[in-house]
């Protein structure tokens, strides 16, 4: 057994039993979660860069197991939900450091137990806390969860997210390959709303954007797209806005950050202009990371 496996699984005996000594007694696994548990890493078929915001199927990495819930602990009054160890099981935290691995398991078990915002832990289903390799070069950050991502314990799974896919894929990457997070860890609660999402507030991006600060310094990424302009509000405080900063390096921790739209935003305006925009920002960022970039690749959205 190796150091960094025998780390993980010390680092996950302790979260079961911090539940235990909280009440909890019984954590429900369904056999389709077991199995997928089993199974490696999916991986993406990313031959030909197929254009990013092409009307192609979503990947189905998409598509993630239920939540692995767990009963409430029974006090006499109402108290925030506790939180799902989520689509996304701790042991999937990996790195070619033993003691990386360890620090971040270490910290999404404190987000995971998070109720700073009583509000937001009352109303939520997961703590979206972020998905990907600990150890990439390039990190996208957004606002918040929405609905998708509240039930499925993962950022950018609704059709925002499949058109983020897109575009890490058409990069050449996969979503395995960065890392992706949002400002903030619980999805905004919409009271008397059945439906839609709201921005987080200042206060709440202010309580929670210390655990995505962790992250960013934990990972270390050599690049960060912000996607959006909450994102950028949130990471770089007030700016010119989204329209003015998008496509001009910033700086964010002593790490080059480009603001970009997010992919919401191509969904309502899916003008070539604007796709053509988004397109080379991350060009640009292709560029930092000196990765390979193909002439389709360059020329994507232009004039034929």
């Amino acid at each position: 057994m190796s150091d960094g496996y025998r780390q993980l699984l010390d680092a996950t005996i302790q979260h079961l039993e911090g539940l235990k000594s909280r009440g909890v007694r019984h954590v429900a696994i369904t056999p389709e979660t077991l199995r997928a548990l089993a199974l490696p890493a999916a991986k993406f078929p990313v031959s030909n860069f197929p254009s990013p915001f092409s009307k192609v199927a979503a990947p189905s990495v998409i598509k993630t197991e239920p939540a692995i819930s767990m009963p409430p602990k029974k006090t006499a009054a109402p108290a925030p939900k506790p939180q799902s160890l989520g689509a996304n099981p701790l042991p999937d935290i990996t790195s070619a450091s033993p003691e990386k691995a360890a620090a971040f398991t270490a910290l999404r078990e404190r987000a995971l137990a998070c109720v700073k915002c009583p509000h937001l832990a009352a109303s939520r289903k997961s703590v979206v806390f972020g998905v990907g390799s600990i150890d990439a070069r390039l990190m996208f950050v957004g606002e918040a969860p929405g609905a998708d991502e509240d039930e499925q314990g993962e950022p950018f799974v609704g059709r925002a997210g499949q058109l983020l896919t897109k575009i890490i894929l058409a990069t050449g990457l996969s979503r395995a390959d960065v890392y992706i997070a949002n400002i903030l860890k619980c999805r905004p609660d919409t009271p008397g709303q059945s439906a839609g999402n709201r921005p987080p507030t200042p206060e709440e991006r202010a309580t929670c954007i210390p655990y995505l600060q962790e992250q960013i310094d934990l990972i270390k990424p050599a690049a960060i797209v912000a996607l959006g302009a909450t994102a950028v509000d949130g990471l770089l405080g007030k700016t010119l806005g989204i329209t003015k900063l998008r496509g001009n390096w910033q700086m964010y921790r002593g790490i080059p950050l480009m603001p970009t739209y997010h992919p919401a935003y191509l969904l309502r305006n899916q003008a070539m202009s604007e796709k053509r925009k988004v397109w080379e920002d991350i060009l640009q960022v292709m560029e930092k990371l000196e990765m390979p970039i193909s002439t389709k690749q360059r020329n994507f959205f232009l004039p034929a």
